[in-house]
């Protein structure tokens, strides 16, 4: 396995075979909820879809089942992996866990190069956050230019890690954690302001206080969790049913 696929999310990785181009629109589309929790994944139909032959398709949906975002069904072919409350609890105490240490190590060995990636990355962020506040269309804004600028902005804090392993769970927490993300996002059940989260997460990062700055993305990553559990009380389980 090399460094960058360690280091780096699937998407961010140019595809070098019909399998990997496969993989990745699929894996993009599942997370962004074009194909939802518990949905049959059809060969038949979906090689269609995705351009490609039954038996690359199969390939995909294999490497799909590796990242736990596709189940396997035997003789029955595939699913999308459901979701439930007790799975995004699961994720989010270990990505705290990964996350944090990833930036108690940065803030420690960073330096000005890490810096200014935090900074430029942080800038962007919040140039798509003001878009956000003042568009209507707030899912699909969410879904699309914050979504990539949240996920820069959380691996530039990281970035300065010297562990590759460390950073490559992330990733893959990070991604479980998307499709989660956007239920909250979409549906806004509990309110928050996530602009200034982020501020003071920069902010704590950048004076090097390590403390502050881990217990800051603690909480920031725990208000997600919090307003994925005031969804509706059928929302998994219908979900899980399609």
């Amino acid at each position: 396995m090399s460094e960058v696929a360690l280091t780096q999310p699937p998407e961010a990785v140019e595809p070098r075979t019909l399998v990997e181009g496969a993989y990745q629109r699929l894996r993009r589309d599942i997370i962004e909820g074009v194909h939802p929790p518990g949905e049959k994944l059809r060969v038949e139909h979906l090689k269609d879809q995705y351009d490609v032959g039954a038996g690359t398709l199969r390939e995909a949906l294999l490497l799909l089942v590796t990242d736990a975002l596709v189940v396997a069904q035997g003789q029955r072919g595939f699913r999308v992996a459901p979701i439930s409350l007790q799975d995004f609890e699961d994720i989010t105490r270990t990505r705290i866990l990964l996350e944090t240490e990833a930036l108690r190590q940065s803030i420690a060995l960073g330096g000005e190069d890490w810096e200014a990636s935090v900074v430029a990355a942080f800038h962007r962020l919040s140039r798509a956050e003001q878009k956000l506040g003042d568009s209507e269309d707030y899912a699909q804004a969410a879904s699309d230019d914050w979504e990539k600028r949240n996920r820069s902005f959380h691996d530039a804090l990281i970035s300065a890690s010297p562990s590759r392993w460390i950073r490559h769970f992330q990733n893959i927490l990070y991604q479980q954690s998307e499709r989660y993300r956007r239920i909250s996002l979409f549906r806004k059940p509990v309110p928050r302001d996530v602009h200034a989260e982020h501020l003071a997460l920069f902010n704590a990062t950048l004076a090097r206080d390590t403390s502050r700055a881990t217990a800051i993305l603690t909480e920031h990553i725990l208000r997600t969790l919090e307003s994925v559990r005031h969804m509706p009380a059928d929302f998994f389980s219908t979900r899980s049913k399609r």
